[in-house]
């Protein structure tokens, strides 16, 4: 346990030192999740982010919504949220690129090869922004693999990789990419904490800004019942 978590952070520190010539930026995650039943559950979420390191804040965004396991293989979501983008070179600066209030329901397809979890998330967004109306389609592959001593049914760490690609039915068709690796540290069954590296590639849009990030995340979910199934807390975070 102890060697794959000293290759993991060689891996990020490579990446880090790499990603520092580009003026590696800040994502910064707080997500709080409520589980009614082993079928029903609701979020909030909120995001903060910068093109620098915690300097030059260019984005934020809230958003809610609810989730219903249809089962362990499959889950269908609707979320909806407001989206905010400034303007490069210092914090906040307006006139914004983007105001923008969005919805989007959204499905996850769950397999296990052994101890690696294997998640693909298909999203749709409805987008009514200060540029008028668009649609955006999203798919993302994410492979996770949870290790270390057992602790009351959970494993504490995992390593996870994830790659998403955007689309839109308008021209150029193809908008972005974003590649994601990442650590999560679980102190117990209702806290997961995240540090990561996400590398963010845009074509031709100007409602974000395509860099690298520091990725840093705090994920809580309450419960309803004590006996309730908790295996949610292995899936991929959101980003």
């Amino acid at each position: 346990m102890r060697k794959n978590i000293l290759l993991f952070f060689l891996l990020f520190l490579s990446h880090y030192s790499f990603s520092q010539k580009f003026d590696l930026g800040s994502w910064n995650i707080v997500n709080l999740k409520y589980t009614m039943s082993n079928k029903w559950s609701a979020f909030g979420e909120a995001q903060l982010r910068s093109l620098k390191f915690y300097n030059h804040f260019h984005y934020y965004e809230y958003k809610g919504g609810v989730n219903y396991k249809i089962n362990n293989q499959l889950k269908v979501s609707l979320g909806a949220g407001s989206y905010q983008t400034f303007r490069e070179g210092g914090n906040f600066i307006t006139p914004k690129n983007n105001n923008e209030f969005r919805l989007w329901p959204q499905l996850i397809l769950f397999q296990s090869i052994g101890k690696i979890k294997i998640e693909q998330r298909y999203r749709t967004e409805l987008r009514f922004t200060s540029n008028g109306f668009r649609d955006r389609h999203r798919y993302r592959l994410g492979v996770s693999y949870p290790f270390g001593q057992e602790r009351k049914g959970y494993q504490p760490f995992q390593a996870s990789i994830s790659n998403e690609l955007f689309f839109t039915s308008k021209e150029p068709y193809f908008e972005r990419n974003r590649l994601q690796h990442a650590f999560s540290f679980k102190p117990n069954k209702e806290t997961t904490l995240q540090i990561g590296y996400l590398h963010q590639f845009d074509y031709k849009i100007n409602d974000e800004i395509g860099r690298d990030f520091l990725v840093l995340g705090f994920f809580h979910e309450i419960f309803r019942k004590q006996n309730m199934d908790r295996s949610s807390n292995t899936e991929l975070k959101d980003y």
